[in-house]
């Protein structure tokens, strides 16, 4: 029998690979689909599978206090929808290998804010791993010139990814608070709804509600597969995998395993999509995950 912890891990382990296959698949996605009605029938399925789940592995639905469906549906805002948008609208201007590299600072600031709202282990070791993940994104996201974010050389698609960065914190921190008394899978139940009703609205705003609800019938096989995988694998799986390791392992350690996200995410858009494996993403990649290497391991 695998022991608790060991099985978390396990989980992470898996929410990577899931995560960093989601980069390939999302930019396939982006590029051939409305982007807010592809993202709010993907989120349908997938709320459907989670709260379908909830419902049948226990025999009431919890009880949670008004404070707590509160927090839970901000959660859904930040975490579901809000990288959501700014996910699908990168991907739609950015390289899905150089996107998935870009995310890889993630746990800087998941760590940086964890150590200051929750008193998480930080340390000088710490802060030099992360200083040196920075570096390396900054290198991938600006073509190996990182002196061009100080010369506004930085375009909309990079900045969007810096939204999806900024989003993840909010959504990991906003998840150590709410999972005292609430389990992982009531909580991706119910951020996912609350991000999928967000997403349908702006769905039928920017799309229009022709597209919205009538495009799927336009889906082709392929497309459809690829959105069933984007709600099966890297939401309703590694989102309960996620949860799981911050509520057993703390924000700062469950965030960390995003290191490994780029590893699968720009070997796998470069052998399915073609991409280009240039320097710059090779140099600025190794930097940024040796960075969070080292600050993963400098935790006592």
């Amino acid at each position: 029998m695998l022991s608790s912890t060991l099985r978390v891990h396990l989980g992470l382990c898996g929410m990577t690979v899931l995560w960093g296959l989601s980069w390939p698949a999302g930019r396939a996605i982006a590029q051939g689909l409305p982007l807010l009605s592809s993202s709010a029938w993907r989120f349908s399925l997938a709320a459907l599978v989670l709260l379908t789940w909830a419902r049948w592995s226990r025999s009431a639905w919890p009880d949670l206090s008004p404070k707590q469906w509160a927090g839970l549906a901000a959660a859904g805002m930040v975490g579901v929808f809000g990288y959501n948008i700014f996910f699908m609208y990168g991907l739609y201007l950015v390289e899905a290998s150089r996107a998935a590299v870009v995310v890889t600072i993630n746990p800087v600031f998941v760590t940086l804010a964890a150590a200051w709202l929750f008193k998480e282990p930080f340390n000088r070791r710490i802060g030099l791993g992360l200083a040196l993940a920075v570096l390396g994104a900054a290198t991938v996201m600006t073509h190996g010139q990182p002196w061009d974010l100080f010369r506004g050389g930085v375009g909309p698609g990079e900045w969007l990814l810096v939204g999806c960065i900024l989003s993840w914190v909010g959504y990991s921190l906003m998840a150590k608070r709410l999972m005292a008394g609430v389990d992982s899978l009531t909580a991706t139940a119910v951020t996912t709804s609350a991000g999928c009703v967000l997403l349908w609205m702006a769905a039928v705003w920017v799309d229009g509600p022709s597209v919205a609800f009538d495009g799927l019938l336009q889906v082709t096989p392929h497309q459809a597969a690829l959105m069933a995988f984007m709600a099966l694998g890297p939401t309703v799986l590694s989102y309960v995998w996620f949860f799981r390791g911050i509520s057993a392992l703390g924000a700062g350690v469950a965030s960390s395993y995003i290191s490994l996200v780029p590893v699968v995410g720009v070997s796998s858009a470069v052998l399915l999509l073609g991409e280009p494996l240039v320097w710059s993403l090779v140099v600025g990649g190794a930097m940024a995950l040796c960075g969070v290497v080292i600050a993963n391991r400098a935790r006592p």
